[in-house]
């Protein structure tokens, strides 16, 4: 009896896909049910609430058959046989031969990742591999009881599954709306849902733009090898001929990525046009990595004409760098290329070589942290005009050691110390109106206190104010160098306190400065939280080469005023502006975040006043606006637009609309170029397509579950 048991629940492994793994013998095996017996035949029967579990195997069925002298084995329904959460197979009823590797599965339905249903008149099960259905509807979209007809759904003479290849193979397949005939199909192939890659078509898509009028991208992906991938997406419409890619390939150490275009069209008629980005990073010896990117493009225009990138400036880079507790090095190969109308790239400093190494040390004598750093950096342009440089061409070699240290007094006093020193050799050429060689040896200290100070509410909020004031000296005067680097500068909060707030070393704030300000912020770990910030720079002598918008001209800079407010329903405020003693604003941003239940809305304002200095000929004043809404747990709303207050145009706006539920996935979406580059003409673009679940690995753990109606 005992071996009947066993041989009988081992015999459902040949119904799933684990058939060709370990050999069932080399399994436990149980049997349950309401009645066990064995007939005069030697026919063992099992019947009332029988469960037979072998691994993740699980066999349900109201009683089950198995002749010991034959092996066959008859099992009578309802059935229900589940392997994991992978494949689950529902049948009225179903036999099996003596090999035990074949058999057959009438009014049956298989159901797949839990996405895909397959539903036949019978399913055979031949040598333990294959899964041929006959008058066989497939869908991912839920069949309800009503017999309505689901929203999409594939039927077909034929399906057979081949649980090794994880493939499904479909006769005289015809593609069904609503059970509408679409189109018809007399051989189709597709990858089952356990499978993650595999060669054959993807999602088409539909793009319609005023410029190349309406056309259609089908990808076709192809499957190299466990570890790189190729993918195909011919683009076809009435003015463009155009073939994209992307390969991807992963190593033991990196990775690498390359997207890229061809281009046939009427836009640029008998030219050739087209782009390639691509980027990798891998591990090398001793903790250092290697990074690379690469961008390039045909023409100024062809990025925008076909949606793939709004950049206007392509970089290339080559970078290895190491990044340690107390140290980080890093060497650099870099070559710009400007897209914009008014930029001429031999006149611009598109080769760039740059290198760094920083190190830190804590000296137990002196106390503090010491750090010292070494700069090289030196960039080329392409021309040989020797005049108003236009060809100038930059070499620099920086280094400095610092020493810092934070005290805390009793009263809760705080001091910042630093002292340095800090040296630079410049090399200036290709142009004559500088000098080639430069160098010089400037010494710097700075103290600053801070006395923070908090008071904690009856609610449970928390006050934290925090006065704060740095006084500090640069030795040394200005070298008589161009300002290649420096030409843009940021004043806010988070360098306040420094002693030089050029970006790059080849300028330095020179002479006695002080600095002093205010820190606020009150928590509350129940209701909004704020912070506010306040502050000035006063110095003993202008420094002729701050900008007027930079906020930091003449001896005393513009009032720094920076802060943001957060609630607990969502809301989010952040802004910074620079104001000087006649209130006159040089620079200001604002943003606005709100995420509610159902969405997000986000706003932003940027105002920049005209200046020379900064290449800005007008001021600049833009407002943007971009959101998302669930209409329902199926329809998602987005938008977005971007207008220029200064011109009074708007510059940029979208629209998106998606449907999303167990089976299905549609995305539509319009945007517009307002755009008045002479290269880059305005334009609008529609976006359009349809993905059907079920055909690709689950990549998420969401799930759009339509109701069934009464």
């Amino acid at each position: 009896m005992r071996a009947a048991l066993v041989g009988l629940a081992l015999t459902f492994a040949p119904l799933t896909v684990s058939a060709q793994t370990a050999p069932a013998t080399d399994r436990p095996a149980v049997l349950v049910a309401d009645q066990v017996f064995i007939t005069r035949d030697k026919v063992l029967v099992a019947q009332g609430n029988v469960e037979a579990f072998r691994g993740e195997t699980r066999l349900r069925a109201t009683a089950i058959r198995y002749d010991q002298a034959t092996g066959a084995l008859s099992i009578e329904g309802p059935i229900v046989l589940s392997e994991g959460e992978s494949t689950t197979i529902l049948a009225d009823a179903a036999s099996l031969d003596a090999g035990l590797q074949s058999g057959l599965l009438r009014g049956a339905r298989m159901i797949l990742e839990q996405q895909l249903q397959l539903a036949a008149v019978q399913i055979n099960q031949v040598e333990g591999r294959y899964s041929q259905l006959y008058k066989a509807a497939v869908t991912s979209c839920k069949v309800c009881e009503d017999g309505e007809a689901p929203l999409w759904q594939i039927r077909a003479k034929r399906v057979v599954h081949d649980q090794l290849a994880q493939q499904l193979y479909f006769d005289e397949a015809q593609f069904r709306i609503k059970n509408v005939p679409i189109f018809y199909l007399p051989r189709l192939r597709l990858p089952d849902p356990t499978l993650d890659r595999a060669t054959g078509f993807l999602a088409p898509s539909i793009r319609s733009t005023s410029q190349l009028g309406v056309g259609l991208k089908l990808p076709y992906f192809i499957k190299l090898g466990d570890h790189r991938d190729l993918t195909l997406t011919p683009y076809l419409s009435p003015d463009t001929r155009t073939m994209e890619f992307r390969y991807r390939q992963a190593f033991v150490s990196g990775r690498i990525d390359f997207d890229g275009a061809i281009t046939r069209d009427d836009e640029e008629p008998g030219e050739t046009r087209g782009y390639l980005f691509g980027n990798g990073t891998f591990n090398l010896r001793r903790d250092y990595k290697l990074y690379f990117d690469i961008e390039t493009t045909s023409d100024r225009s062809y990025l925008n004409d076909y949606g793939y990138s709004d950049k206007d400036r392509l970089t290339n880079e080559l970078t290895v760098s190491r990044a340690r507790r107390d140290d980080y090095t890093r060497a650099s190969l870099l070559n710009y290329r400007s897209l914009r109308d008014d930029d001429v790239n031999a006149e611009l400093p598109t080769l760039v070589l740059d290198g760094e190494h920083q190190r830190r040390y804590f000296p137990t004598r002196l106390g503090g942290e010491l750090r010292l750093s070494l700069e090289a950096h030196t960039h080329r342009r392409g021309s040989d005009v020797s005049a108003g440089g236009l060809g100038r061409d930059v070499s620099r070699l920086n280094g400095e050691a610092t020493w810092l240290r934070r005290l805390t007094f009793s009263n809760g006093l705080v001091s910042d110390l630093h002292a340095g020193a800090n040296f630079g050799l410049f090399n200036i050429a290709q142009d004559a109106g500088f000098e080639p060689r430069h160098g010089d040896l400037v010494p710097e200290v700075a103290v600053a206190l801070r006395y923070p100070m908090q008071r904690r509410e009856t609610g449970g909020a928390v006050q934290q104010i925090e006065p704060l004031v740095q006084f500090g000296w640069t030795g040394g005067d200005r070298l008589d160098i161009p300002n290649e680097e420096s030409t843009l500068v940021e004043y806010d909060e988070g360098n306040l306190l420094s002693l030089s707030r050029f970006p790059r070393p080849d300028r330095r704030e020179r002479g006695a400065v002080a600095a002093f300000g205010v820190n606020w912020a009150r928590i509350d770990p129940n209701g909004l939280d704020a912070s506010f910030s306040f502050g000035q720079v006063i110095r003993a002598d202008a420094d002729d080469d701050f900008s007027f918008s930079s906020g930091l001209q003449g001896t005393y800079s513009d009032f720094l005023l920076a802060g943001q407010v957060r609630s607990d329903n969502g809301l989010a405020l952040i802004g910074r502006g620079l104001v000087d003693d006649d209130f006159e604003v040089a620079k200001a941003e604002l943003r606005g975040v709100w995420n509610f239940k159902r969405g997000q809305i986000a706003s932003s304002y940027v105002w920049l006043q005209e200046d020379a200095a900064e290449d800005r000929d007008e001021d600049v004043s833009e407002i943007t606006f971009d959101g998302s809404f669930s209409i329902n747990s199926q329809w998602q709303a987005s938008a977005d637009w971007r207008f220029d207050l200064a011109d009074e145009r708007a510059a940029t706006a979208g629209l998106g609309l998606s449907y999303n539920n167990e089976c299905v996935q549609v995305d539509l979406s319009v945007s517009r170029s307002y755009s008045s580059s002479t290269s880059v003409e305005p334009s609008t673009d529609f976006g359009f397509n349809i993905g059907l679940r079920g055909f690709a690995a689950n990549t998420g753990t969401e799930r759009y579950v339509r109701s069934c109606g009464k």
